[in-house]
This record gives C-alpha cells, sequence and structure tokens, in this order.
C-alpha cells in the first residue's frame, strides 16, 4: 500500500535516467580506462578562464549567490544584443522548463512535444499536470504541421528541441515561420536551443529574432558548447513580462556563486568556444566516413552528437560496449531499441569507440 501522502500519479511519471557516470563504470566493472560518449558534454572540458574563475569564487561560499545573476544577465544581455529583461537564469535548463510550466499552469492543460525527444518536458508537464501530447516525428525531425494540427483549446504550450535530442535534426526557417503563423497567441512555443552553437547551417532559424512574437522562449544552456554541465547554468530568453512572471515562480539563489562566476568567464573566451566548434566540426566528418565504413546507418545531425542504428540491440549493444571502457546512450526508452546515440569526442576517444564497435559487429555476426 502506498504511503497516504504520495501523489496517486507518481506511478506513472517516468524518472529522468542520465547517462551512466565513468566512476560507476569503473567500479562495476573494474575499468581503469573508461570513456564516456553518452551525455553529449564538451569533449575538451570546460575553458580554463572558467575554471580559474570558479576557484576565485571559492572562498565566498559562505555567502548566498547574487540572487538575479546580475552581472551574468548584463554581460550575456550585452553580448545577445537583448535587453536584460528578456533574461531569465536557472539551475540549468530543466529548472527553466519546470518554470515555465508553472507559470502556464492551468486545469485540465495540455502540453505539445514530440514523441522522441528530450524527456523532460514529458516528465516534468506530467509532474505539472499537464496532458503530454506527443506527436511522431517525421524522418526523425520534428513535424510541426501534424503538431499545429493537435492544438486545442486546452493547448498551452509546444515544446521544440532544435536541434533534436537525441535524433540531432533540426526544423528550418521556412518551417517555423509557417508553424507559428498557425499557433494562437495564448499557446506559448518554447524552442529548446541546447545545441545551436553547433547548428551552423544556413537554413537553421534565429529565433532571437522572433522575440516580437510574444509567446515564443528560448532555452539555452552552459552545458555543452561552455563544458559547465557540473556546474548547471541554463538561461531562459523571453518576453518581458513572461520573464518577470517566471521570475515570482523560480527558486531563490538558484544559480550558485560558482556557476555564476565560471559562466561569466566562459563567455569572455571567444577562442575557447571557436575550439570546441572546430573539434565537433572536424571529428563528426570522422565519425561519419568511419561510421560508414563499418556499415552502420546514422542520421546527418547538427549536433554535437550522432544518432545511429547497428542492427543488433540496443540495450545489448550498450553493455557490450561498456565492457570495452565505452559508455554511450541506448534508445530503448524511445521504443527504439535498434538505436544509440553517440557524443562527439577527441579523436582517440572517437578512434576508440570506432575500435569498440568493430570488433562487437564482428563478434556479433559470427
Amino acid at each position: 500500500m502506498k504511503m497516504e501522502p504520495i501523489r496517486k500519479d507518481i506511478d506513472n511519471i517516468d524518472a529522468y535516467k542520465p547517462g551512466k557516470p565513468i566512476e560507476e563504470v569503473k567500479r562495476e566493472l573494474g575499468i581503469a580506462d573508461v570513456t564516456k560518449l553518452a551525455s553529449n558534454e564538451n569533449a575538451l572540458g570546460p575553458s580554463p578562464r572558467a575554471i580559474a574563475a570558479a576557484k576565485k569564487a571559492l572562498p565566498s561560499l559562505n555567502r548566498y549567490p547574487e540572487g538575479s545573476c546580475y552581472y551574468l544577465k548584463r554581460k550575456l544581455a550585452r553580448l545577445l544584443g537583448i535587453k536584460e529583461v528578456n533574461l531569465l537564469f536557472g539551475n540549468g535548463s530543466d529548472e527553466l522548463i519546470d518554470v515555465i510550466l508553472k507559470t502556464i499552469k492551468a486545469p485540465d492543460a495540455e502540453i505539445i512535444t514530440a514523441d522522441v525527444t528530450f524527456v523532460e518536458y514529458k516528465i516534468s508537464g506530467s509532474i505539472n499536470g499537464f496532458k503530454v501530447i506527443s506527436v511522431p516525428l517525421k524522418d526523425f525531425t520534428f513535424d510541426l504541421e501534424a503538431m499545429a494540427g493537435r492544438i486545442t483549446p486546452k493547448t498551452k504550450a509546444v515544446f521544440i528541441a532544435n536541434p533534436n535530442n537525441p535524433t540531432g535534426t533540426y526544423v528550418t526557417t521556412r518551417q517555423v515561420l509557417e508553424f507559428l503563423d498557425r499557433i494562437p497567441r495564448e499557446v506559448m512555443v518554447v524552442f529548446d536551443e541546447a545545441y545551436v552553437e553547433f547548428a551552423q547551417k544556413e537554413d537553421f532559424p534565429k529565433i532571437l529574432e522572433l522575440l516580437g512574437h510574444k509567446n515564443v522562449a528560448i532555452l539555452r544552456t552552459f552545458s555543452k558548447i561552455y563544458g559547465l554541465a557540473g556546474l548547471r547554468v541554463g538561461y531562459m530568453i523571453a518576453d518581458e513580462e513572461f520573464v518577470a512572471a517566471a521570475e515570482r515562480i523560480r527558486q531563490p539563489f538558484n544559480v550558485n556563486s560558482v556557476a555564476q562566476a565560471a559562466a561569466c568567464a566562459a563567455l569572455d573566451d571567444k577562442a575557447f568556444v571557436r575550439k570546441s566548434m572546430t573539434l565537433v566540426a572536424r571529428e563528426m566528418k570522422f565519425m561519419e566516413k568511419a561510421l560508414t565504413d563499418l556499415g552502420v546507418w546514422f542520421k546527418k545531425s547538427a549536433a554535437n552528437f550522432i544518432f545511429v542504428r547497428t542492427g543488433m540491440d540496443a540495450r545489448s549493444l550498450f553493455g557490450k560496449m561498456l565492457k570495452k571502457g565505452v559508455i554511450i546512450r541506448e534508445m530503448s526508452q524511445y521504443n527504439l531499441d535498434n538505436y544509440s546515440r553517440i557524443t562527439i569526442g577527441t579523436r582517440r576517444e572517437n578512434i576508440k569507440l570506432i575500435r569498440a564497435l568493430r570488433d562487437i559487429i564482428k563478434e556479433d555476426s559470427r
């Protein structure tokens, strides 16, 4: 019997399952050299400037952080060419997804997203009492036309990951503009751009230019291109009125002082950002060729990871890769039992992965 204070619907909510940590694999399998290519982290680590700033902030840990992220907000607003009142920071984008949903919450309400995308939309939506409408992808890409067709008077928000996680695909400028023309003003359209810096495509939409739409919000993060996943810093760009409402709901002191200092420094290190983008572009080409040589199907990606189908059960492949000291992400949670997601690493890491995958494919074909 469930303890009385516990919500009756908790059993219907699937908890978020992160990529397996390196230390856990070392403990469980006794492997000294473990390569993690599962969580789309920056292969170069954080910027040296960010590390130095984080260390400098440590002696002040007895003090509460600056609650509004004043200096970080000012610096990022100037960098993006927007007003500070259009920015809200959070303990990662995960918190901001929750804040958005709390801001628009209403009885018997719905949100719309894709069936194969970042799972936090569904998890947070369910926790906040929304009915989550999951629309199938079309060629592993958000089907905006089909999503627009599912909007009803109950719809409060649409969540679009662009580029999409885990498939790496993106919707174009034309598709976004046509979609927004069909969306009622009372429906919030949230573009999650966690991987936007890697999406160097001519037809990739410049959502910042659409802030004239009061129902558009953008989510971005310092976890990917800036390599600060362990510090949890995300931000939302939205209409001033919506940001002001969300400010009332977010937790106080939600971004710690070390994270704020590191994020400020990371914004200044443009050379590190360019180096990270160059590495991903170069190593993506290497991985595409290597996978093609192995006969492994993959989807062209606009992010720092690649979505693959090997022809073998993904959970089995995951286990076999672990034994060879490589962590990847299997996609069975989406009922995609033959698909995996692989983060683009350094050349050494990518070679290790390809060699492990080649050996497993040979063993499986015997």
